[in-house]
């Protein structure tokens, strides 16, 4: 059955009481809370003052990963926690996480039993969840897995294995899986006031951001699992309330899958800023990033800074054969991260800041939880929905996530992978299904790309996608592969848009010029 936001919102209206949930945030964490609460039974619904996973949760490295620059930090705690739900992920949404081999190319002698011991300790942490064992690389076998990289002074590598993923994709399935076990999710509805019944949160005023209408739900447990916005909402509930979180940025570059020549990854262990570098395959071009910038201020749409964008392009450069240059890179994306922040001060260096996440409670019974990262969402989610029930005294009932399967759930080879498609998982044959029915739907958006018209319904009717940036940003990922390709696309992508939903003239126009302002923010000039 279709997922219908405007029934939804209809349904939401209809029935405004007795709600045991209501999960405020629709990126990662908010949606593995909504799946969480609604598999084990309880009555929950979710609001998103956007699209799902508009910010953070749409701008990661791609990476399903225990973190090994925080093994070096020693934080043993982290780093296995991640690594156990690395292969649940992996084994819950096998169509979108697979296993990536990664390498750490040695230039100097002692590079290479320091980081074979650092790996195995990596591959140890993980248990019987690991994904794939750590070796030892040649010089000429590095070479061979990574035709581009710099060859001279080379003396060979060390290989392990992460999780990659398609973190936008990933989030879409979060919500079909929530919306399968029994939740109502709805984007584009903001929480404008949370009201107090004898000093306890009752019930959550909110705005329909697209039509302009106001409701009220009253609920039980309130969470607020709205990433960088976690102060906007503790700030409503207490006026005291004193910043929870830190702001970080990473940037990311696009550029073509030649500039690798392969399909391992690199991973360089320490840059110039002490952090870790990726170039990491994905969608046949390769990620570039990431840096970690303090910041001031959570925007929904934060722009690379100059400096990070050379950091990025010369320490990839430094790795490379051909140095990435300005006038390759395909999109350039940055991604505000939500950090938990510590109680004293850190001296302004963010990769000091835990990536751990944290749990608050109010006076109130508002729940909130801070800080974390995409491979630890379900444990967070878990961790959440445990601690809300006792905060609202509902029922206990057990999580049944870790075994889960996310929807779209299917084993999904190498040879699939080829073709984009994969992406969708069990879904892939409905979408063929749309092309049989009408031909025009399998003609390719753009001759350069392998997505049709048949996404586009797809988007509309069983993904709730409501802005062309819903469609191009986070369906089918064009504006996050090549964003000049994705403005090309956007008059053709915005009528079959208003042609599925009813739409005039005048939505398809405005929906081009705000998408086109939009992309130019991702293109270097």
């Amino acid at each position: 059955m279709p997922i219908s936001r405007q029934k939804n919102i209809e349904y939401l209206k209809a029935n405004p009481d007795d709600w045991d949930f209501i999960i405020i945030g629709g990126g990662a964490t908010g949606l593995g809370v909504a799946v969480d609460a609604a598999s084990r039974g309880y009555k929950t619904v979710l609001v998103e003052q956007n699209d799902f996973a508009k910010s953070t949760s749409s701008r990661s490295t791609k990476l399903v990963h225990g973190g090994v620059r925080y093994l070096a930090q020693g934080d043993v705690s982290l780093v296995r926690e991640a690594l156990h739900e690395r292969g649940r992920l992996a084994r819950n949404a096998p169509h979108l996480v697979k296993s990536q081999k990664f390498i750490i190319a040695n230039y100097k002698a002692w590079e290479q039993p320091f980081y074979s011991i650092g790996m195995k300790m990596y591959d140890a942490l993980a248990g019987k969840l690991n994904i794939g064992k750590s070796k030892i690389y040649s010089k000429k076998k590095v070479a061979e897995a990574i035709p581009q990289i710099k060859h001279e002074h080379l003396v060979g590598g060390v290989m392990y294995y992460d999780g990659q993923f398609d973190d936008a994709r990933m989030a879409i399935n979060l919500m079909q899986t929530a919306t399968e076990q029994g939740a109502t999710l709805v984007n584009y509805v903001k929480v404008t006031e949370l009201v107090k019944k004898d000093a306890k949160i009752s019930s959550v005023k909110l705005h329909d951001e697209l039509s302009g209408e106001n409701f009220e739900l009253n609920g039980k447990a309130i969470i607020n699992a709205t990433g960088i916005f976690v102060d906007q909402i503790m700030s409503m509930d207490t006026k005291e309330h004193k910043p929870s979180v830190r702001p970080s940025q990473g940037v990311h570059l696009i550029v073509d899958g030649s500039f690798l020549g392969g399909q391992d990854a690199i991973m360089v262990p320490k840059t110039s800023d002490g952090r870790v570098l990726f170039c990491v395959p994905w969608h046949n071009k390769v990620i570039l990033g990431t840096t970690d910038t303090p910041l001031t201020e959570f925007v929904l749409e934060p722009r690379p800074l100059e400096e990070e964008i050379d950091f990025i392009l010369e320490t990839a450069g430094q790795y490379l054969e051909k140095k990435p240059e300005r006038k390759d890179v395909l999109t350039a994306y940055a991604g505000l991260r939500p950090l938990a922040a510590p109680k004293e001060g850190d001296g302004g260096k963010t990769k000091e800041i835990s990536r751990s996440h944290k749990l608050f409670t109010s006076d109130s019974g508002l729940v909130t939880i801070t800080g974390g990262k995409w491979t630890t969402y379900r444990q967070m989610a878990e961790e959440t929905v445990d601690l809300a029930i006792k905060t609202a005294n509902l029922p206990d009932k057990k999580c049944i996530t870790r075994t889960l399967k996310i929807h779209g759930a299917k084993e999904t080879t190498e040879r699939e992978r080829q073709n984009w498609l994969y992406v969708y998982g069990s879904d892939k044959g409905k979408i063929l299904a749309l092309q049989n029915e009408d031909a025009s739907l399998a003609v390719p958006l753009h001759p350069k790309y392998e997505f049709t018209g048949s996404e586009v319904i797809w988007a509309v009717r069983e993904e709730m996608a409501q802005t062309l940036d819903d469609v191009l940003a986070r369906r089918i990922r064009a504006l996050f592969l090549d964003a000049r390709i994705a403005k090309e696309m956007a008059p053709k992508v915005a009528h079959l848009m208003a042609s599925e939903m009813g739409k005039d003239e005048a939505w398809e126009k405005k929906q081009v010029e705000t998408f086109l302002e939009l992309a130019d923010g991702y293109i270097l000039k």
